[in-house]
């Protein structure tokens, strides 16, 4: 049996927080009523300039260094990579056809890494710190509809749960991703050969969800692999759909 913790977005007069288990770190950002804000990043182990930007992800997750924040973290793995001798084994197209979208949505004249993503709003380059910082105060500044994870569990090699929110808008849609805690890889070939790589919150199943009401139950698939030695973790963010910009966004830890 699993047991997930969750992180609702914001403290609310209908957050039952007393009967929802969260770590130290979790349980600051909600007492400290800090906004969630979500950070892709569009990574790959073979570019030799990810590797910075991999580890500025993983200092953001795990200190949370930006006051009034709380950063969301996804790594997203592309595929145009694996051609330069190094296959990425947590590249999927997905993730490629994500960085598309939001390459046309800002205009740029292709995509590259690595490339973060603050609430959809801000895009610049993966390693830069003050630029990472500037986008997430930014986007604290501005309030979200509150958000909350419900009821999730882990049958039969799917992640179940519900959700519950504040009112939005018919132009939300919303989306829920499955991400291993933490990865590493012994790299043996390309621009990265000879290093080990080391990653945190790396997506493995990316879904639009057709939400309809507070009640409706949604279900994700969850490869055993997944959960063999780290923990998984759920996300759920809602993006406007003329704006691009994430309106709401939870997280949730499933632990073995």
């Amino acid at each position: 049996m699993f047991m997930l913790r969750v992180v609702s977005n914001k403290i609310s007069a209908w957050l039952f927080a007393a009967a929802v288990a969260c770590g130290p770190m979790l349980c600051a950002a909600q007492a400290d009523n800090r906004q969630p804000v979500l950070v892709e990043l569009f990574t790959s182990e073979g570019c030799s300039d990810c590797p910075p930007a991999d580890a500025l992800l993983m200092r953001l997750d795990s200190t949370q260094f930006v006051p009034g924040a709380q950063a969301i973290v996804l790594s997203e793995h592309v595929t145009y990579w694996n051609h330069q001798g190094w296959r990425d084994p947590f590249s999927f197209d997905e993730m490629d056809e994500r960085q598309q979208q939001y390459s046309a949505r800002f205009r740029l004249d292709s995509v590259y890494t690595p490339q973060m993503v603050v609430d959809g709003a801000k895009q610049f380059v993966g390693s830069d710190r003050n630029a990472l910082t500037q986008a997430i105060q930014s986007s604290a500044a501005q309030a979200k509809v509150p958000l909350e994870i419900l009821d999730p569990r882990l049958q039969n090699g799917r992640a179940t749960f519900s959700l519950r929110s504040g009112p939005v808008n018919s132009s939300v849609r919303w989306y829920a991703a499955i991400a291993a805690d933490a990865a590493r890889s012994e790299v043996s070939r390309g621009e990265n050969a000879g290093r080990t790589l080391q990653h945190t919150a790396v997506v493995r199943v990316l879904r639009q969800l057709k939400r309809t009401g507070d009640a409706q139950e949604f279900t994700l698939p969850v490869d055993a692999t997944l959960t063999e030695g780290s923990n998984v973790r759920l996300v759920v963010f809602a993006v406007d759909a003329h704006s691009g910009k994430v309106t709401s966004a939870a997280q949730g830890i499933i632990k073995p």
